[in-house]
């Protein structure tokens, strides 16, 4: 997955679903191998983030949750069809007009220690959820229960105060596991470098900079994964870690759109790789630092949308491998407003509208001033990410035309979240958001989110987007829910908090020895356990 932030559930089923689990699906190279799936070899994926923190319910990042996702499982889980599952729960019961909800969970759970699974360890992990002192951005998906009840040790209740319409899909929160942690400080506990989960995988190393082994586990309460280990490699640069999968050091890993189209399409890629392509369940964003003056005044905002051109970057930097975004909510959704439509580019009305808000150039210099002060900012991305670094450059040159000044600064991606973007320290940042299939982003734009940690990290608050956050996760008729996510979409385009640059293709890429990929609207990732590799092509063997 690439470097991005996601929401709860999308940063929980990232890997299960391949972080990209919306649209139709294009297949460029498939196979199918008849006969039983066999076990052994590894598959080794390449990751240009490190995880940062290894306990489930405090991930707020992709190269945290790439493993997290395989390590810990959930109550329930999206199936290849995008419909709810259960994984630690066999079935549930939907009572009280949806206040509460009586989970039935299942009795041959063990974790990688070996220790039983039960209802005592959901209870701890919504109570840590809650527990003020965890810092925690999944804390307002619970806010609305109300009590987690045992009703035995396979039985737990959850009763809301209020009905709450992603409330199902909110417990695909990987479990966290009361007879290790329970006592400890989550943060400061070994446990986030060695998690203990019931997933499919096992925990076995992580070397930092480097990367993080996981084995199959053999005593998954589905059965066994026909992989026996799961390598992540750590690659900051994209051109090197493309090198990696050309000398096949490396199996699989997101292409950009230049490798997708020009360096991938030859003979050698045809005849040892598989790829995919679909479109993201995601969007790449400028997001702007509300509390800097600079940006405080919504007219400045609209102009510097009007100033740059999102079609240039999708040709330019996505090689069309892509769409425009104009809010919060993937093209297509039943959430997102089809009115909505972009902001034309067009250099001089932005100029227009800069000068009515005082930005002119009074000095003949060619960049804006006011009050003796140049109209600048930095602008702040992730270090590997040759997509994001191409964008700014464009965001910064159409500014430059209007007399804007921007910097770029590059930073890597741990520091990059942790130091600047966690604790608001930014003018401008471009990032990416990987988001759920419920459309319910309370937790990115309410403003009861904004604070370290959080996602709401660009300090939006308007109270009209506030009231219907509220209102669409408290409602489960779809249509009223439509209505509000809606407007809010409406009302975000106009105030852009963010500047919405565009939705892009995923595209994955697989060595070609892996059968048992089954490509859906999920994505590639969700049947990873049932991947395997037949004996004859296996490469390690000591695995």
């Amino acid at each position: 997955m690439s470097s991005e932030r996601s929401d709860t559930r999308s940063a929980y089923w990232t890997h299960r679903t391949g972080g990209l689990i919306s649209g139709l699906l294009f297949i460029f190279a498939l196979c199918f191998s008849a006969g039983a799936a066999e076990t052994g070899d590894a598959l080794v994926t390449g990751s240009i983030g490190e995880p940062r923190n290894l306990i489930s319910i405090l991930v707020s990042d992709s190269g945290s949750s790439q493993v997290t996702g395989l390590v810990y499982s959930g109550l329930v889980r999206y199936d290849k069809d995008l419909e709810l599952e259960g994984e630690l729960a066999r079935s549930w019961e939907i009572l009280d007009e949806g206040r509460t909800i009586l989970f039935h969970l299942r009795k041959d759970v063990r974790w990688h220690d070996g220790e039983p699974f039960t209802a005592e360890d959901v209870l701890f992990t919504y109570q840590s959820l809650m527990d003020p002192k965890v810092p925690t951005p999944h804390r307002s998906d619970y806010e609305l229960v109300e009590s987690v009840e045992i009703v035995d040790a396979h039985t737990l209740r959850v009763k809301y105060s209020e009905p709450f319409a992603p409330a199902l899909s909110s417990w695909g929160m990987g479990v966290l596991p009361a007879h290790l942690l329970k006592g400890k400080d989550l943060v400061k506990s070994g446990e986030n470098r060695n998690p203990v989960g019931t997933g499919p995988f096992r925990f076995l190393n992580w070397d930092t900079g480097s990367r993080v082994d996981l084995v199959a586990n053999e005593d998954y309460f589905e059965g066994r994964p026909n992989i026996n280990r799961y390598v992540i490699r750590i690659i900051p640069d994209q051109t090197t870690l493309f090198l990696e999968l050309r000398t096949q050091n490396v199996d699989e890993i997101n292409l950009t759109p230049l490798q997708y189209q020009r360096m991938t399409d030859t003979e050698f890629f045809k005849e040892n790789f598989r790829r995919f392509r679909y479109p993201a369940r995601g969007y790449t964003y400028m997001g702007y630092q509300l509390e800097n003056p600079l940006f405080q005044d919504v007219r400045v905002r609209q102009a510097l949308d009007h100033a740059v051109d999102k079609q240039e970057i999708i040709d330019g930097v996505l090689f069309g491998l892509g769409q425009p975004c104009t809010g919060p909510f993937i093209p297509g959704s039943w959430a997102t407003n089809a009115q909505t439509i972009p902001r034309p580019y067009n250099p001089l009305q932005a100029k227009s509208i800069l000068a009515t808000c005082g930005w002119t150039d009074s000095d003949g210099d060619g960049w804006l001033d006011k009050n003796g002060k140049v109209f600048e900012f930095t602008l702040m991305t992730n270090q590997g990410n040759e997509q994001r670094k191409l964008a700014a450059e464009i965001i910064q040159r159409r500014l430059a035309e209007v007399g804007v000044r921007v910097k770029i600064k590059i930073v890597e991606w741990a520091t990059f979240v942790h130091e600047f973007v966690d604790k608001g320290r930014f003018d401008a940042v471009l990032l990416g958001w990987g988001l759920s299939v419920d459309p319910d982003n309370y937790a990115i734009w309410h403003s009861s989110q904004i604070g370290e940690g959080k996602y709401n990290f660009v300090s939006y608050h308007n109270a009209e987007v506030d009231e219907l956050l509220v209102k669409g996760r408290t409602t489960f008729d779809q249509e009223a829910r439509a209505a509000c996510y809606r407007r809010i979409h409406e009302i975000i385009h106009e105030e852009q908090p963010y500047m919405f640059l565009f939705v892009g293709d995923a595209l994955p890429i697989v060595h070609a020895r892996f059968q048992g990929i089954e490509p859906t609207i999920a994505g590639i990732g969700y049947n990873l356990k049932d991947w395997y590799v037949p004996k004859s092509q296996q490469r390690y063997l000591r695995y």
